[in-house]
């Protein structure tokens, strides 16, 4: 009999962790609502928003793109298929797990390339030396 915390991985695509920020609107209703991407695969998006939304509501997506990519942005249909509660700092929003329904082939490659280049996304932070003035070293990796 096979351990059930080695059954073998539900998903299709693998996921690459991801932070950019996101804007979408509900289909049925419209209005724009922010949220920040936490993964992204070929299939979908994990994104994290204070808007409450159901399970099965249809959404426009957009999720922006840094400037040194020459990118501006992905946009897709999508429809949300589970959703959690998520918590961070002093606030409480949810967490939705996202499929694409309908993507462009030049929003696709676009997806693709970040996929398969994670280190495209490479964030810069900075950093704090005390021997240092106080002047901000930006630092990548």
């Amino acid at each position: 009999m096979k351990n059930s915390s080695h059954q073998k991985e539900r998903r299709d695509h693998p996921r690459i962790m991801i932070s950019l920020p996101a804007n979408f609107e509900i289909k049925e209703s419209g209005g724009g609502y922010p949220g920040m991407t936490l993964d992204a695969s070929h299939s979908g998006l994990l994104i994290q928003t204070l808007k409450e939304m159901p399970i099965g509501i249809k959404l426009n997506i957009e999720v922006l793109l840094p400037k040194k990519l020459k990118l501006t942005k992905i946009r897709a249909e999508t429809e949300v298929i589970w959703k959690d509660i998520s918590y961070w700092e002093d606030w409480e929003g949810y967490q939705y797990g996202l499929k694409f329904t309908n993507i462009s082939n030049e929003d696709y490659i676009k997806l693709s390339y970040i996929l398969s280049n994670p280190a495209c996304l490479q964030e810069v932070y900075f950093a704090e030396d005390p021997d240092h003035d106080p002047t901000l070293i930006v630092k990548t990796e």
